[in-house]
């Protein structure tokens, strides 16, 4: 087939590089502006960006699609590069733009096959920007990708294809993310096999089960010690490797990339208030929770590395007694 590729991060490189590699044309690739990123905020171009040039493929970097947004001359640009690719069908993996109605319209009257999203959860479950980092946030026991057909609403399309995979009591954000991209490029290439057999049967979303991954915020990676611990080490897994869960000891921000949920035998004291440390190992370091024990262990300071426990206590003085601050709860979204 001749395909339009819509991504930005490694997610949606993996699955162009699956598809460039199992004989597809592809024919544009659309992604998402240079950023700036790391120390120098030099100017990077996107995980799929970099595949496009490399591998010579037709590429396009506009700033919106919307021909009534900000840069309307990026959009008709956009719309003249999709019309010009004669594809069959567009392939959206973590685009980060929103396709406005004209793409869709447009892949429906030239293309045999639309637009197809790779979408990393159980739809209906995790619509929206961050499925991978919610599941484990929610203590969710799998997740999947879905292939879904795209039409206006937020990953509410009908589903074409869907494989489950379990999530482990260590995965994070970021191994998670290496297995359900690996999933998900193999998925949208037999997922094309399929259309071109004209073998896809689309299936509408049900109703129940509903849940949205709202993107994931700075402000969140605060740890607050009023929460159980296996609340608390959910959300330490959920945001590594971005934000990553930080807390405040002694005035200094440290990151938190490792946690376990504790047991009586790692409080070398009677359980303190919240946020206070309870008792530090070469193993882990306790810290008091609602009515139980976190256990940090992998610790990182500012301008430091990522440190395990045994590592970072040589270079930070942590005694039973001290206390981590107990950061205020930000403020509850309003509801409609």
């Amino acid at each position: 087939m001749r395909v339009i590729f819509a991504g930005t991060p490694e997610f949606a490189r993996v699955a162009l590089e699956r598809l460039h590699a199992s004989g597809h044309t592809i024919a544009l690739v659309l992604t998402q502006p240079d950023r700036p990123a790391g120390r120098g905020m030099k100017l990077q171009a996107s995980a799929v960006k970099q595949f496009a040039l490399d591998h010579d493929l037709p590429l396009a970097q506009p700033r919106s699609l919307r021909l009534d947004g900000k840069y309307p001359e990026d959009a008709a640009t956009a719309r003249q590069a999709i019309a010009d690719a004669n594809a069959d069908v567009m392939v959206v993996a973590a685009y980060g733009l929103i396709l406005p109605q004209w793409v869709l319209d447009d892949m429906a009257a030239s293309g045999k096959h639309g637009c197809l999203n790779i979408h990393g959860s159980l739809l209906p479950r995790w619509r929206g920007a961050a499925p991978i980092h919610r599941a484990i946030e929610a203590g969710d026991a799998e997740t999947g990708v879905t292939i879904m057909q795209m039409d206006a609403g937020l990953d509410t399309g009908d589903m074409l294809m869907m494989h489950r995979m379990p999530i482990t009591p260590t995965d994070t954000t970021a191994t998670l993310h290496d297995r359900m991209a690996d999933l998900g490029g193999k998925l949208i290439v037999l997922a094309l096999e399929q259309a071109a057999a004209g073998h896809l049967k689309p299936v509408r979303q049900p109703a129940e089960g509903v849940t949205y991954a709202h993107k994931i915020e700075k402000h969140e990676a605060a740890i607050d010690w009023r929460l159980d611990a296996a609340t608390i080490v959910r959300r330490v897994r959920a945001f590594n490797p971005f934000p990553g869960a930080t807390a405040i000891l002694n005035g200094e921000t440290i990151k938190v990339w490792g946690a376990r949920v504790g047991a009586a035998s790692d409080a070398a004291s009677p359980a303190g208030d919240c946020g206070e440390i309870v008792a530090v190992a070469l193993d882990g370091i306790g810290v008091a929770a609602m009515n139980s024990i976190a256990v940090l262990t992998e610790l990182q300071r500012p301008g430091g590395k990522r440190l395990a426990v045994a590592d970072f206590l040589r270079g930070f003085d942590v005694c039973v007694g001290m206390r981590f601050d107990v950061q205020p709860l930000p403020a509850p979204e309003p509801h409609p």
